[in-house]
């Protein structure tokens, strides 16, 4: 290749390479911000381990009739143990995101060990890469997993009684009492993402050696 040949293919390289670089860096700004929330004002923000249910009333999982707020069960129904019933929010987990409101209790012994959120048995398989088996009301194909670690984040309080805060266990009978002093609005934040200029240099880098 000669000289001449060797810079013109330098050339289209680094061009490629910048146009990359700033669909990369445009691309993860815009995804980063749609899947975390990241600046949006809410009412909480934290992480706990979930669980999963399905109570329809039917006596197949053991169930002792409809969720507590009277609502059928349905996909996006959660149960919590201290939170106000119809509180809204939703949970992230390895980059996927799934809205919930609260409308039931539980965990019950659970919440002890720090089990603060049952989520559905549909949004917990859509978070964990599982299907929903109508027939077991439970979960498949997700490689066994019953618990996940998520982050919550709270965007609407429910009216009624129970603790507008971190989520406390059944058994301290949160979940009964009004809750006079809620925790303040934060603003949601996600971990500083690499500047452009320096993924860019980066990308120019390897493609100019």
């Amino acid at each position: 290749m000669t000289a001449t040949a060797r810079l013109t293919a330098r050339a289209l390289t680094t061009a490629a390479a910048l146009t990359l670089a700033g669909a990369v860096v445009a691309g993860t700004a815009s995804a980063a911000a749609a899947d975390s929330g990241e600046g949006e004002q809410v009412m909480l923000k934290g992480a706990t381990t979930a669980s999963y249910y399905w109570d329809d009333a039917s006596g197949r999982a053991g169930d002792t009739g409809l969720p507590a707020s009277g609502k059928p069960m349905q996909k996006g129904l959660a149960a919590s143990p201290s939170w106000p019933l119809m509180t809204e929010g939703y949970v992230l987990y390895k980059g996927r995101k799934a809205p919930f409101f609260v409308g039931d209790r539980g965990p019950g012994i659970p919440s002890n060990r720090g089990i603060m959120l049952d989520l559905d048995a549909k949004t917990f398989a859509d978070l964990t890469g599982g299907e929903f088996n109508a027939d077991t009301l439970g979960v498949d194909g997700n490689g066994g997993k019953g618990h996940i670690k998520v982050t919550y984040v709270i965007t609407k309080w429910g009216k009624g009684v129970g603790t507008k805060n971190h989520p406390k266990p059944f058994a301290s009978g949160a979940w009964a009492v009004k809750d006079k002093n809620p925790a303040a609005p934060v603003t949601v934040k996600t971990a500083p993402a690499v500047p452009a200029k320096d993924l860019v240099a980066t990308v120019l880098r390897t493609a100019t050696r």
